[in-house]
């Protein structure tokens, strides 16, 4: 069993740009593993480090200002490749939501199986995010999952997001793919006697 989702309060990591690829997200010389550990560390890595290894002190990752549990993302977040080692890297860094007005499909399918919430809202509620979080890093986001609503609690604005059932019912219960199978097990069984 994974962690369950629920509702999730906490500061931002704010990243105000748009088109972030999978390549930015965690860079082609780090996919050669298929072990999800260590993926955190290397997380917008060209980003965050220079070449000699020290942190790029101007990068919002080394800004110890901002942290927390929600990256508040550009739009068109996780385009290019379609790696699966980008949400791996997300989720190994401690995010558990990414907020964005847009996500490539494939990528926002591969954070749900890693147990990020995808949250997309409207071009103008996400430019107030940024407005509250850039203003002061204490700005807290609440993320109900239940009830699909996202809120700045910094101006008390929120807006209702769109989530797949079967991908809600997963992360409510700490359940991946292959656990709900099992957790049906007897009726595919059953299914299967009964249309032989």
């Amino acid at each position: 069993m994974k962690q369950k989702f629920d509702v999730i309060t906490s500061i931002c990591v704010p990243l105000p740009l748009e088109n972030v690829d999978t390549d930015q997200i965690i860079p082609a010389r780090f996919l050669k593993s298929t072990n999800k550990k260590g993926f955190g560390d290397n997380l917008f890595r060209d980003w965050r480090y220079n070449k000699d290894g020290s942190l790029k002190k101007d990068f919002v990752l080394n800004n110890p200002a901002y942290g927390g549990e929600i990256l508040v993302a550009g739009k068109n977040f996780g385009c290019g490749s379609s790696r699966e080692h980008a949400a791996w890297a997300i989720a190994g860094y401690g995010f558990r939501v990414v907020i964005s007005s847009f996500f490539a499909d494939i990528h926002k399918n591969n954070e749900l199986n890693n147990f990020v919430l995808p949250v997309v809202v409207s071009e103008a509620f996400l430019a107030e995010l940024f407005d509250s979080i850039l203003e002061n890093p204490s700005t807290m986001v609440k993320v109900d999952l239940p009830n699909q609503m996202v809120t700045n609690q910094a101006t008390g604005h929120s807006e209702q997001f769109e989530i797949n059932g079967y991908k809600k019912h997963c992360l409510m219960n700490g359940i991946d793919d292959i656990d709900y199978l099992l957790q049906n097990k007897d009726k595919i069984e059953e299914w299967e006697r009964r249309n032989k």
